[in-house]
């Protein structure tokens, strides 16, 4: 009998070393902090076209091109994402934007194949980029079941490619949801805003790309206020571009992004609350979770629409904006931002 016990306890100690060990390992980084922000060009010489008049951004969460199954408990086949990819490819092309903002872009993980997706974007024309990292795990267990669909390696993020020099990228981390466990927080993504200050001629333009919190409404709306305050910062002189992943539907019971919708003197890209302008999810889209804010002082639409031809290459759908700058107001505004 006492062996029995004694062989129990064994085996209790050493299963608890090795959940304790695989924790530890699964929830530790791939890349040290300070490559979790990188700006830099890729010399691609793809000739990509630029526009000195009329200028678009393009904001798309593109869910790793994993289509409708994104977060599913399905096992993928590479040639889904080799699909999705080219459709977002050819898309692109048409669309020609002049910026792209993106969310949940992989950059070499396990349930993607390990493709650098912002290169291969990168490819189109957009030798600048501003690369942020929000998820690093050398294994992700999710979806939990069966084991065979876990995520594994992850290396995700959000960037801005651009056709333009990019001068400066800032990483900001937002406000964690604080009720999620913390072994599940040790796995979770950090929430970011992406400042990217881009020089056209010779102005910058300030680009915010942000992915807010998607389950936990009260953490959403103390990030959307620390993304008013960002957007606030600036957006009273300089041409100031807030867009992303705001994870907030105006119809939602008391939507956040509202704080937004509010500010003076800023306009919302193809959006009108009479009409049902959709993002989410790209098959049927019942949310309006994705937006382009622009302050009217310095950038006048002329035009924006969702890109519904994207179909099902993620479950968003892109919007994209053409604009111009008002001259008259930028040549009487402060110098250029500094860090």
């Amino acid at each position: 009998m006492k062996q029995k016990v004694k062989l129990f306890f064994i085996v209790v100690v050493g299963l608890f070393f090795v959940v304790v060990g695989f924790y530890f390992w699964a929830s530790s980084p791939n890349l040290p902090h300070k490559d979790y922000n990188v700006s830099g060009q890729y010399n691609l010489n793809t000739g990509g076209s630029l526009h000195d008049s009329v200028l678009s951004v393009l904001t798309y969460n593109i869910g790793y091109l994993s289509g409708m199954t994104n977060n599913l408990p399905v096992q993928n086949s590479s040639s889904l994402f080799e699909e999705n990819l080219n459709k977002v490819i050819y898309e692109l092309k048409k669309a020609d934007a002049d910026i792209l903002a993106l969310q949940e872009i992989d950059y070499g993980s396990k349930r993607s194949y390990h493709v650098d997706q912002q290169k291969e974007l990168g490819k189109l024309g957009y030798n600048y980029f501003g690369q942020s990292i929000n998820w690093d795990k050398k294994y992700v267990p999710f979806p939990y079941y069966p084991f065979s669909v876990h995520f594994g390696e992850i290396l995700s993020g959000q960037s801005v490619l651009s056709k333009y020099p990019i001068s400066e990228l800032e990483r900001i981390e937002l406000k964690r949801n604080t009720s999620n466990p913390f072994y599940y927080d040790s796995f979770y993504i950090d929430r970011l805003a992406q400042v990217v200050k881009i020089k056209i001629n010779s102005r910058t333009l300030i680009l915010i790309n942000v992915h807010l919190e998607a389950y936990h409404k009260e953490t959403r709306k103390i990030q959307m206020q620390q993304v008013k305050n960002l957007y606030i910062k600036y957006y009273k002189d300089f041409p100031t571009i807030l867009l992303g992943d705001f994870n907030s539907d105006i119809n939602f019971d008391g939507a956040a992004i509202n704080m937004i919708m509010e500010i003076p003197e800023t306009g919302c890209a193809a959006f009108d609350s009479s009409v049902q302008n959709n993002t989410f999810n790209s098959i049927s889209p019942t949310e309006r979770l994705d937006y382009i804010f622009y302050n009217k002082r310095f950038i006048k639409e002329v035009d924006a629409e969702i890109l519904t031809q994207f179909k099902m290459a993620s479950d968003h759908l892109p919007l994209q904006l053409k604009f111009k700058f008002k001259n008259q107001f930028y040549a009487n505004s402060r110098p250029q931002p500094n860090s």
